[in-house]
């Protein structure tokens, strides 16, 4: 087995990592040999030699630098010889020209909101101010892993370029191959080998771009290859490379299965470049789970069509830290379902059944880069795919595709047992050494156990509705998109108006109230008149329009409405998706007044953006001394009181298990730890169809092996301890809806095997 790292180098990394990339290589940069990297239709070239790689998504920002180093081990633990991870414009371009490479940023997914509103801009087309800022952005990448000499024609670990497209326009995905050579120490044996990818997935939305779209994509690879990497490029889901144009491209798959792909060149490798290993949760909806019988199936499906690189998507999924979960309403945990669970624990049987998959493809490895396969039937939904190679090797997939018998077949002269939905491979197409749907693991159960450690010393700070600062409001007449205002500074945008009543209003002396209605184009609203909430609507994944209509406490004389507009995540997918609103464009309606309705969306509005609690910096350790929090009694008294900030203070729990807080008493808002911010916690309750979890049959999230209806989509959110002193931690909660923090704990995940 190869080792990575020796004891004392791999505590560094896990000490002293400042960069995900440049740490690793400056571990094994000392003797790094150079490899030569070509391709044929059967595989990548390493050194001459075909090679059949697997990989697994591990992305930086969402873990911390003191995870790194273990997860890296895992992968390579569990059979991986690849890890890839992505490079965020949004993150590391926040503003113009001003780039952010620090913390957990050091080399989250999607587009910057700057970007929106350059002038004339329209994404991912031939248009020339978004072709602009993306050539600045990626030219700056690729310059800066020059510096560090990481392309291989530098004699650095990055040997293969991929441009993708998919809803962001720069993917630089970073690729960490282990070659095992000769002739130098065991911990030297590695060297790490990467891809960068300029896009992602564009072939759907190429469509809608016609001819525009065309040449957009024709120009973002030759872009890519004039910057001179010295590496080939790849584009995945994308039939339309334009290989004859730019040269050295390879087009590739992603999917819930890609044995049905073939390349658009049959000098290329097939490659998978996401094989998506489970699927993202959104708030209200269900959990979903990828039987590992089913992720293994697909695998060898994809070995035995020919394929010779499969990349897990995700390997380790981790957390969406801070507002930087996309969707929009993707939950704050990416689990993903992954072998590597969110936090950093492996997932079984997902994690060791993989791993022997690994094992035995790696036996075949010989005969599966060295010929076609001879396909034979071997009944109705039976067949045998045999590899051989000239110096003698023989490996065979035998395959079982009904989905709910199991089959007996006789190859060369041998019988073997089928499962439904299963494929057996043979090594030396002999005996078989593994099949997909027999798992021989034991299940692990992860709970949440409680800690030692007890939240003390609460405090409480109520947002004043009617407060803020009236210097930074701005009025217009009639209602604006949210984005154009906030631009992505807060989640939250104040909508303000004034309505008067008068006193002669039937209403007023019938005791029924008016009926305000508000339409929304997402993702969540809070109403408020005259500074108390009067109700609260939400939209959701499929659908983030909404309406609110509820009645409405008014009095005679002006009455205060103001809207708490709330984005949760930007949109990062799909055709012209610059062009989709966020927040209240209306109408906004009052119904039940003697002259019938009053539409109030054209009169004069006020906009704040922000919270006055994030003006002051509430989550901040440095300011909290300097706010007037209330304590003692303020705690019972705002109880399940909207708008309501919390603070509190714990020291570290004592072990070393993964730690979370468990947010199943509040609501809706925002939460920090020693100003380190958490994520968006939100206790919204799933919906879906949480019945059987059958392994056979193809895959869908949406229609099998969702879990969880009835209870929050997440209730604990990942507190990483590297993040933690070992006293006077300062935890602070906003609260958008009302709830009881009392109630709040920390806990420690465990995972044992049943």
């Amino acid at each position: 087995m190869l080792r990575i790292l020796r004891r004392e180098e791999k505590m560094k990394a896990n000490k002293d990592s400042k960069w995900f990339l440049l740490c690793i290589v400056l571990i094994f940069g000392v003797e790094l040999i150079e490899c030569s990297v070509t391709y044929d239709k059967k595989a990548l070239i390493i050194n001459g030699q075909r090679n059949i790689l697997f990989s697994g998504s591990i992305h930086y920002p969402r873990s911390t630098p003191e995870m790194w180093g273990d997860l890296i081990q895992k992968a390579k633990d569990g059979g991986l010889d690849v890890i890839d991870t992505y490079v965020f414009w949004n993150v590391h371009e926040p503003s113009p020209g001003n780039y952010n490479f620090e913390g957990r940023y050091d080399l989250v997914r999607g587009f910057p909101v700057w970007l929106k509103y350059v002038p004339g801009i329209s994404f991912r087309t031939d248009n020339e101010p978004f072709k602009m800022a993306m050539q600045s952005f990626t030219q700056k990448i690729v310059q800066m892993m020059k510096d560090e000499k990481l392309f291989e024609s530098q004699g650095g670990p990055i040997i293969l370029s991929q441009a993708c497209f998919e809803g962001l326009p720069l993917h630089c995905v970073i690729a960490i191959f282990f070659c095992d050579f000769k002739n130098i120490k065991t911990f030297q044996r590695s060297k790490f080998l990467g891809f960068l990818e300029i896009e992602n997935e564009y072939g759907f939305e190429s469509k809608e771009y016609g001819s525009a779209g065309y040449a957009y994509l024709t120009w973002a690879a030759k872009m890519a290859v004039d910057l001179g990497t010295g590496v080939p490029w790849v584009m995945c889901k994308e039939d339309d490379a334009p290989d004859p144009v730019v040269g050295n491209l390879i087009n590739t798959c992603n999917g819930f299965y890609c044995d049905y792909f073939s390349p658009n060149k049959p000098y290329k490798p097939t490659m998978w470049t996401e094989a998506w290993s489970g699927w993202f949760a959104d708030f209200g909806g269900p959990i979903h789970q990828r039987p590992v019988e089913d992720l293994a199936f697909g695998v060898a499906r994809f070995i035995q069509k020919g394929g010779s690189l499969v990349n897990y998507y995700m390997y380790h999924g981790g957390t969406n830290f801070g507002r930087t979960a996309g969707g929009p309403f993707i939950t704050t945990s990416y689990d993903y379902d992954a072998p590597i669970d969110e936090y950093g624990l492996i997932r079984q049987p997902k994690y060791d059944h993989l791993k022997e998959l690994h094992r035995v493809i790696k036996l075949c490895e010989q005969a599966l880069v060295a010929a076609d396969p001879a396909v034979t039937s071997l009944g109705s939904y039976e067949q045998a795919h045999v590899f051989s190679s000239n110096s003698g090797g023989c490996a065979a997939f035998l395959s079982n595709y009904h989905f709910d018998s199991a089959a007996k077949v006789t190859f060369r002269n041998t019988q073997y047992k089928l499962p439904p939905w299963s494929i057996s491979i043979l090594p030396d197409c002999k005996n078989a050494a593994f099949n997909t749907a027999q798992v021989g693991v034991k299940t692990s159960r992860a709970q949440m156990l409680p800690t030692n450690a007890a939240l003390h010393s609460w405090e409480t700070f109520s947002e004043d509705i009617y407060s803020g600062d009236v210097d930074s409001r701005i009025t217009f007449d009639g209602l604006r998109e949210q984005l154009n205002i906030t631009r992505d500074t807060s989640d939250y945008l104040w909508y303000m108006t004034n309505v008067e009543i008068s006193s002669s209003e039937s209403f007023l002396r019938e005791s029924r109230y008016p009926t305000l209605r508000v339409q929304s184009a997402g993702d969540a609203l809070h109403v408020f008149i005259n500074g108390r909430l009067s109700g609260s609507a939400f939209g959701s994944r499929r659908s983030r329009r909404f309406n609110f209509r509820g009645n409405v406490n008014l009095h005679s004389g002006m009455n205060r409405i103001s809207l708490l507009s709330i984005a949760v995540g930007l949109p990062n997918n799909g055709a012209h998706f610059e062009t989709w609103n966020t927040g209240i464009l209306g109408p906004v309606v009052l119904y039940g007044l003697d002259n019938g309705k009053r539409d109030l969306s054209w009169q004069k509005w006020s906009y704040q953006v922000g919270l006055k609690g994030e003006a002051m910096n509430l989550e901040s350790p440095s300011r909290t001394s300097s706010v007037d929090w209330m304590g003692g009694s303020s705690l019972v008294t705002n109880k399940r009181q909207p708008l309501t900030w919390y603070k509190a203070y714990f020291d570290a729990p004592t072990g070393y298990e993964p730690l979370a807080l468990d947010m199943n008493s509040m609501g809706k808002g925002q939460v920090w730890i020693n100003g380190q911010s958490l994520g968006r916690h939100w206790t919204a309750y799933a919906k879906g169809n949480c019945s059987s979890c059958i392994y056979s049959g193809t895959y869908r999230p949406t229609s099998k092996c969702q879990f969880g209806c009835g209870q929050p989509t997440q209730r604990w959110y990942h507190a990483p301890r590297s993040w933690l002193k070992p006293t006077h931690n300062l935890l602070v909660v906003f609260e958008e809806i009302g709830g009881d923090a009392t109630r709040i704990s920390i806990v420690k995940r465990s995972v044992s095997r049943v």
